[in-house]
């Protein structure tokens, strides 16, 4: 059997077909110092051709579970890196048929150097921008708090995130942001957060009168919901008053500044109605003469 398969290979190699097809593939092109084969040109090309195909299942394996308007977000980033991946290809594969490119590796090498250098920041803006896309940390319409500022999400961009606060000032986050500072979502785990008061009342004061005060207070509220119902926290007992928490659940924490100033004024009204004191810290002073 294998003398047979010699024979053959020996056939073929003889014929004038294999001889034909062999000079043709070895005729060269010049190009100035640059000689190519037609092999090698379909070396190159069936390179770029398997890169392609690479490109194409990778980008629908990316894409496949984010929305209509981030994949064309994310293929116009997509288009830039693939060009580049392209460049790369085409001068590896030159360099393995035997093609001199040192001379373009060098100025390539310097020139993204130089290009990586200069545009350091947009690069991370852009990298973390295509990783909010993909897994999809951050969605329009959430509340956010990074860097110690909130607001509620109104565009993702490939370099920025558009957010307004709550005194409808706009909010531009660059990208990058979220890979160098923590992130808080108020609204990943749906819209509704534990929001708190705390208040100082004096010593002596009927607890139990303040947590039913308290509790008064948030459920007279018509954002407080009554389920999870708000809930009295004795908090500590301070240097200078009996600390509590009153914890209760809104439906909208971007909004939650005014419910919670609405529930310090009636505790302040129940408070005085009731004759409990919110004490100030005080300080004793004794001067010795001498």
């Amino acid at each position: 059997m294998i003398q047979q398969l010699e024979k053959i290979e020996e056939t073929i190699t003889e014929s004038s077909i294999w001889v034909a097809v062999k000079s043709f593939l070895s005729q060269h092109m010049d190009f100035g110092n640059v000689s190519i084969s037609i092999l090698d040109v379909l070396i190159v090309t069936t390179a770029i051709f398997l890169t392609t195909v690479v490109l194409r299942v990778f980008l629908k394996i990316i894409t496949r579970n984010l929305p209509e308007n981030d994949k064309g977000k994310f293929s116009v980033v997509y288009g830039y890196f693939r060009w580049l991946i392209y460049l790369i290809i085409l001068l590896v594969t030159l360099h393995s048929v035997g093609v001199d490119v040192t001379a373009v590796f060098a100025a390539s090498a310097a020139l993204l150097i130089g290009i990586g250098l200069a545009l350091q920041t947009l690069f991370q803006d852009i990298i973390s921008g295509v990783f909010i896309l993909i897994d999809q940390t951050v969605h329009v319409g959430d509340i956010i708090e990074i860097d110690g500022k909130v607001g509620r999400v109104e565009e993702i961009k490939l370099r920025t995130t558009r957010a307004v606060t709550i005194d409808n000032k706009v909010l531009i986050i660059p990208n990058h942001l979220y890979l160098e500072n923590s992130l808080f979502n108020w609204t990943q785990n749906g819209t509704l957060t534990r929001e708190s008061v705390n208040v100082g009342v004096a010593y002596g004061s009927d607890v139990i009168l303040v947590k039913k005060l308290l509790l008064e207070a948030a459920n007279s509220h018509k954002d407080v919901l009554s389920i999870p119902e708000p809930t009295v926290i004795f908090a500590d007992f301070g240097e200078s008053s009996l600390d509590f928490t009153l914890v209760f659940t809104l439906n909208d924490s971007f909004k939650a500044t005014f419910p919670k100033s609405d529930i310090r004024f009636k505790i302040d009204k129940l408070f005085r109605e009731h004759h409990i004191s919110i004490p100030f810290p005080q300080r004793d002073i004794h001067i010795i003469q001498k």
